[in-house]
């Protein structure tokens, strides 16, 4: 079995014990018995999601598993991952998940994603670096509309490079490496996919005030949409996107950084179905 490190989901932690020590004779019934639960089958559940750990049955799940030190610690922060009730718990938790695997010298897979995703700074700066060729930390952090330290702008062409989301040639200038890194390559990335909105959403209202009008490009549509239309709307806006992006690929001498945010979200609860009327009856 592997390094307890190598999990992100606790259910599949509980799912991989159990099948190690199945050929055994091993059976559900015995890891119950073994944590002090009555039902045989309530760990199935728990490792299919269909039943969650208290605090305290995670000690004796733990207990069971005869996880301790680190390895303790890592199981209770993967169960709070996981039945988090929002965001900042899961930070958390995932922030504990982290630390337990620096301190041991494991990198937990898809960090890199995670980290480049949870903060508008490494994008911007990726792309400064490649479009500002021979620049210091100080033009590249003049360069970004939002403050930033020297500090914050070393680190994160640091973090750049290392991740190969960036490279440098002989002559010190930053290209763009042929890393690609997807939202959707670990389970935990949508969170920080989820925090770069949050921050995007925010400079978009902003620019609204700060950024003129002939700098920035602001449209909408309110309007009624079938369940039908919805599906055909959403691969129009990946289509236009695709298409945005071989636009940008292709062209050359870029002059700023500019960040596109496309959102369909609903502006009302569902409606009944068929246009039924809504007037009483009767």
């Amino acid at each position: 079995m592997n390094s307890i490190i190598e999990y992100k989901n606790y259910r599949v932690y509980i799912q991989a014990y159990y099948e190690e020590r199945k050929a055994l004779g091993f059976t559900w019934r015995d890891f119950a018995a073994q944590s002090g639960f009555s039902s045989p089958v309530f760990l199935k559940y728990v490792s299919e999601g269909k039943k969650n750990l208290s605090p305290v049955a995670v000690e004796r799940v733990a207990n069971a598993m005869s996880l301790t030190g680190f390895e303790l610690v890592y199981f209770r922060a993967m169960v709070r991952y996981d039945q988090a009730k929002n965001d900042s718990e899961k930070q958390s938790a995932f922030a504990d998940m982290e630390a337990v695997a620096d301190a041991n010298k494991t990198r937990i897979m898809g960090i890199d994603e995670f980290t480049y995703f949870n903060s508008w700074k490494y994008p911007v700066i990726r792309e400064l670096a490649v479009a500002m060729p021979g620049a210091s930390l100080q033009d590249i952090a003049d360069a970004c509309c939002r403050p930033i330290s020297l500090t914050e702008v070393s680190d994160a062409l640091e973090f750049l490079t290392n991740a190969r989301l960036l490279k440098k040639d002989k002559n010190g200038r930053y290209r763009l490496a042929e890393k690609i890194l997807s939202s959707g390559s670990a389970d935990f990335v949508p969170l920080a996919v989820r925090n770069m909105h949050k921050q995007m959403g925010t400079f978009a209202l902003e620019s609204i005030e700060n950024v003129p009008q002939d700098e920035r490009k602001f449209t909408g549509l309110t309007m009624g949409v079938s369940e039908e239309d919805y599906g055909r709307i959403v691969a129009e806006l990946a289509e236009c996107r695709r298409r945005i992006m071989s636009i940008v690929s292709s062209g050359k001498n870029v002059d700023r950084v500019y960040r596109l945010n496309m959102q369909l979200f609903p502006m009302s609860q569902k409606l009944k179905k068929n246009n039924e009327d809504f007037t009483e009856k009767g």
